[in-house]
C-alpha cells in the first residue's frame, strides 16, 4: 500500500498597500488620507494606492490622471523605490528567521513553505501570527497572511481579509474554500478567457470544476485541463528560493508625447546602450530582441526578432530596434512609453564554446570598446555615452 504524502505548508505573505504604507509611515499626517503613489498628475501612472483612495476606484496601473478624478482629494506621491527597498529588507530578514524557502515574487510579496519548520517553531498557523507580529513591531506595517497546502490556494487566501488579515485553509477544506469562488480569482483568467467560461455558463470554480475536463481541453487546450486542476485545488509547485533570469530591459516614460521619429530614435539608443551594459554586468547575452510602445491612447505593442547569434552589443541591438520601428506607428502616432529587452538568454561565452573560430575579428573589437565605455559608464555615469557612429542612425 503506498504511503500517503503528508501535505505542505505554505503561507502567501503580502504587505498591505504596500508603497502607500510606507508614505504614511513616514509622514504620519497622511493617515486615514487617499495617498496614490506614481508618476506625474498629467502624465504618470499609479503604482499603488491607499485602501482610502481606493474606495474612489483608484488602481494601480491606472493613469494618474484618471485617478485624480476618481478622487479629487487624493495625495500623489512620487515612487521613492530605495526607501521601499529599505523596508522590504527589513521585512524579508523576518521571513528568512522561519524558513530559508522563501520566493520572493516582488518587493512586497513571496511564497513561505514552512513544511520543515513545524516541529521547532510550532504549527503554520503560529508561524504566520509570528511573522505578522514581527513585521508589526520592526516595521510599523502590517502584513495579510494565507495559510494552505498549496501555492495557488495560499495566494488566494491572502487576498480574502485584507488589510492584516489571516484566512487558513486546510487541506480538507479546499474545495470548500474554492468552490463558490468567482472565477475571476484564477491565475491565468483574464477577461477573454473569462468572457468564454462565461459563455459555457462557468462563472465560480465549482461550476469549473464540475465541466468535464475532455471539454475544457477542446475549448482552451492545456489551459483548459490546467484550470481544471487548480479548480480542485491541485497545485503541484514548489517554493522556489531563485528563479533564473528571463529577461533583461529597460523602458522610460516621456513627460511629453514623442511625435518626432528621430527623438524616438535617441531615445531607443539611449535605451540601447543602458540595457546592454546590464547585460554585461550580469555576465549575459541574449537572441531575443524585443521592442515595446506605448502610444498616448495606452494602446501597447510590442515587436520582436530572434536573432541566429547571441549578443550584448549596443549596436546590434538598436540595428536590430531600428528594423523593429519600421513596423511600428512610431513617427505617426504620438509615443508617450518606449522600451527595450532581451530574452532567450545564455551566459557570455557560451556561443564561443561551440566555435572556435572568429576569435580576432570586428566582434573582439567591438567587445573591448565596449569594455572602455562600460569603465567610463562606471566612473561618470552614462546615459549620454554612446558610439558616435550611431547617433545619427
Amino acid at each position: 500500500m503506498d504511503k500517503q504524502i503528508p501535505p505542505k505548508h505554505i503561507i502567501h505573505l503580502d504587505m498591505d498597500a504596500f508603497y502607500p504604507s510606507v508614505e504614511v509611515l513616514d509622514n504620519p499626517e497622511l493617515r486615514g488620507k487617499p495617498v496614490i503613489v506614481g508618476g506625474s498628475k498629467q502624465r504618470g501612472v499609479v503604482s499603488s494606492a491607499s485602501y482610502e483612495a481606493r474606495k474612489f476606484g483608484v488602481h494601480s496601473a491606472q493613469p494618474v490622471a484618471t485617478a485624480m478624478q476618481l478622487c479629487p482629494n487624493g495625495i500623489v506621491l512620487p515612487v521613492r523605490m530605495a526607501r521601499y527597498k529599505e523596508v522590504s529588507e527589513q521585512v524579508f530578514e523576518i521571513f528568512y528567521h522561519f524558513t530559508p524557502l522563501v520566493e520572493p515574487l516582488s518587493i512586497d510579496e513571496a511564497f513561505l513553505d514552512v513544511t520543515g519548520s513545524t516541529r521547532l517553531l510550532g504549527s503554520p498557523i503560529e508561524i504566520a501570527e509570528k511573522i505578522k507580529q514581527m513585521v508589526v513591531v520592526k516595521t510599523g506595517l502590517t502584513i495579510s497572511a494565507g495559510v494552505a497546502p498549496s501555492k495557488f490556494v495560499a495566494k488566494i487566501a491572502s487576498d480574502m481579509e485584507k488589510p492584516d488579515g489571516l484566512t487558513v485553509v486546510p487541506a480538507d477544506k479546499v474545495r470548500e474554500f474554492l468552490d463558490p469562488l468567482s472565477i475571476k480569482k484564477m491565475w491565468g483568467v483574464g477577461k477573454v478567457t473569462q468572457a468564454a467560461l462565461s459563455h459555457l455558463s462557468i462563472h465560480t470554480f465549482m461550476d469549473l470544476r464540475q465541466v468535464p475536463v475532455e471539454v475544457l481541453e477542446k475549448k482552451f487546450g492545456k489551459h483548459g485541463s490546467h484550470m481544471h486542476q487548480l479548480s480542485m485545488g491541485i497545485d503541484q509547485r514548489d517554493v522556489v528560493t531563485f528563479h533564473d533570469v528571463k529577461s533583461i530591459g529597460h523602458e522610460d516614460t516621456y513627460s511629453k508625447d514623442i511625435f518626432d521619429l528621430k527623438l524616438a530614435k535617441r531615445e531607443l539608443l539611449s535605451l540601447a546602450n543602458r540595457v546592454a551594459r546590464r547585460m554585461r554586468r550580469k555576465g549575459l547575452e541574449g537572441k531575443t530582441i524585443t521592442l515595446k510602445v506605448k502610444y498616448h491612447d495606452f494602446v501597447q505593442i510590442t515587436r520582436s526578432v530572434t536573432r541566429h547569434k547571441y549578443t550584448n552589443d549596443s549596436a546590434d541591438i538598436y540595428s536590430n530596434i531600428c528594423s523593429l520601428l519600421e513596423k511600428t506607428a512610431v513617427g505617426k502616432k504620438p509615443v508617450r512609453l518606449l522600451g527595450i529587452s532581451l530574452s532567450n538568454l545564455a551566459d557570455i561565452g557560451f556561443e564561443r564554446q561551440l566555435s572556435l573560430f572568429n576569435q580576432n575579428g570586428p566582434n573582439e573589437k567591438r567587445k573591448e570598446l565596449n569594455k572602455t565605455l562600460d569603465s567610463i559608464c562606471e566612473k561618470f555615469g552614462g546615459r549620454g555615452i554612446r558610439p558616435g557612429s550611431l547617433i545619427d542612425k
